[in-house]
């Protein structure tokens, strides 16, 4: 007999703890704006099946990787396709995490892998973009690509080598309030970053969303130029939040 789906307001009470989503760091402004949403209506059907939090945490592992492939495809139709894997990295992401809760089947390796998701899908664009730059021009946007893979991996591994740090000196995880900057100039920076949003381009999510926006630019004039300054700038930026992050880091508490 088939197992009847939880009701949601069951469902969203256990799949979707207000902690989490009130985070500033443990949810990205997509899933709260629209993608729990819809994340819970597919957990919804998922916890009827035997498919594990693992299995989805490695779909949504190859929908990031795919969407840097998806930008080796020419013109609009790489550039949308990207966009659609991206959004699909995004749901896995949130929809491993609900079934995980529901069925109360957490592990390590789950953990893991999801870590490991989001260093690969990020990197994966910007490399996807680097060669796409490069079809229209000079190799050297390959490495350009690379290099702000190579940034945006470096951003990621910041905070992630704080809470190995601080676990390696047998304290907890660092909590929000440790990481204010205790430097003023820095703290005026960060408040400034916020308010632009412009470090947002460094995650894959939106800046999927960039390079599309810059497709439909090239299609319009013709040239992949559009497509190649975008490239640029989010390297520019993703190397500037590089050095900025470090600092805050290093003048927080986090590892005081």
């Amino acid at each position: 007999m088939a197992v009847a789906a939880p009701a949601l307001a069951e469902l969203r009470e256990v799949c979707q703890p207000q902690a989490k989503l009130a985070s500033r760091n443990g949810e990205h402004w997509a899933g709260r704006l629209y993608m729990r949403a819809v994340s819970l209506r597919v957990t919804r059907q998922l916890v009827r099946t035997s498919v594990s939090p693992n299995t989805l945490t490695w779909v949504m592992v190859v929908c990031g990787v795919g969407a840097g492939a998806a930008l080796l495809i020419p013109g609009l139709p790489g550039a949308l396709l990207a966009v659609v894997l991206m959004q699909g990295f995004l749901l896995f992401d949130c929809v491993d995490g609900e079934v995980a809760r529901w069925k109360r089947q957490f592990s390590m390796a789950g953990v893991y892998v999801d870590r490991l998701g989001a260093y690969l899908a990020d990197a994966a664009l910007m490399i996807g973009a680097g060669v796409r730059a490069a079809r229209g021009g000079s190799e050297l946007w390959v490495s350009v690509g690379l290099a702000a893979a190579l940034g945006v991996v470096l951003l990621k591994a910041s905070t992630d080598l704080v809470d190995v740090a601080r676990a390696r000196s047998g304290m907890a995880p660092a909590d929000e309030e440790s990481t204010q900057p205790r430097s003023q100039g820095i703290a005026t920076a960060r408040r400034l970053a916020s308010v632009f949003k412009i470090h947002r381009v460094t995650n894959g999510i939106e800046a999927s969303l960039v390079l599309l926006a810059a497709a439909v630019v090239d299609a319009a004039v013709g040239t992949t130029d559009p497509t190649q300054a975008t490239v640029a700038a989010i390297t520019v930026i993703t190397w500037g939040m590089v050095v900025a992050h470090l600092a805050s880091i290093l003048s927080s508490s986090r590892l005081r």
